[in-house]
């Protein structure tokens, strides 16, 4: 069969993932294009697109200071934050397309900026900048005082403890992931009219100072097999509260992420794997 692509434009792309967190990576360094919000949504969709949690899109810096402009886009179409798995694997994208033969990477977002470190062939550690607790960038309603808080939903009374790795997160303590009503409660939550961006709703169980199980609801994604930015800041809400490490491994439902932070005024380390699964191309 022919395809009749002569007024399409080609687009290369790779897909990857981090921890069963899947993404469709694109560079528009050597490529030029324009995607909408609705050509990602089709995109993603897993039975008549490519499939993905994330697009991430690769451009050029406009700072001297910075390697790569990083940009993150769910698959509703909406560009959001941060990624922490994403950006393990936009460190391997760039040294596996030749695009750089650095070991440590700046990259620059639209809200943080983030290094990334080369430990070995595919395991990256990524600078997380420090945590943010300060509750104006998180919620948009003066009766909060502190980023904890009591709330009852589903008969279920919840301590939720709030923190920005870049994006939102509402991290709930539960006493088996297993059991814990992710879907129903983190729906609920996300869509409370006090976050104005939405939130991630992170679900840890604690089995000991070193060590937790987490499982992640996204906003507009559901619950995905890993989520790097929540696992960084389950910790982080843990280590504020004495009742984690400074070093604590992290088991989602996709692996293992190792988690460092020696507190404020101290940058947040993220150490994980990031995978290549194929390339491809798309006209669009």
């Amino acid at each position: 069969m022919h395809l009749n692509t002569s007024n399409k434009k080609k687009i290369n792309f790779s897909k990857m993932h981090g921890l069963g967190n899947d993404f469709m990576v694109i560079e528009s360094i050597t490529q030029d294009f324009v995607l909408s919000s609705s050509q990602i949504k089709q995109l993603s969709n897993r039975h008549t697109g490519i499939g993905f949690d994330q697009l991430l899109l690769i451009e050029k810096s406009n700072s001297v200071e910075f390697d790569f402009y990083y940009r993150i886009f769910n698959s509703n179409g909406n560009e959001v934050e941060q990624c922490g798995n994403g950006a393990r694997c936009v460190g391997l994208f760039l040294i596996l397309k030749g695009l750089t033969n650095k070991k440590k990477i700046n990259l620059n977002t639209n809200k943080k900026n983030i290094i990334i470190n080369f430990i070995s062939e595919d395991i990256i550690e990524v600078n997380m900048n420090e945590p943010i607790f300060t509750l104006n960038s998180i919620v948009n309603s003066e009766k909060f005082k502190n980023h904890n808080f009591l709330t009852k939903i589903l008969d279920n009374n919840l301590l939720c403890s709030l923190v920005s790795i870049g994006n939102p997160h509402c991290i709930i303590q539960v006493e088996s992931i297993k059991h814990a009503p992710v879907k129903t409660i983190g729906r609920i939550i996300e869509k409370q009219s006090i976050f104005p961006e939405g939130i991630n709703v992170g679900f840890m169980q604690i089995l000991n100072k070193n060590y937790i199980k987490l499982r992640v609801y996204e906003r507009n994604e559901g619950e995905t097999q890993s989520c790097g930015s929540g696992a960084c800041a389950a910790v982080a809400v843990g280590i504020i509260q004495n009742i984690l490490s400074n070093n604590v491994q992290v088991e989602l439902l996709g692996g293992i992420l190792s988690i460092k932070w020696k507190g404020f005024r101290n940058s947040l380390y993220m150490t994980g794997p990031a995978k290549y699964i194929y390339e491809g191309c798309i006209y669009i």
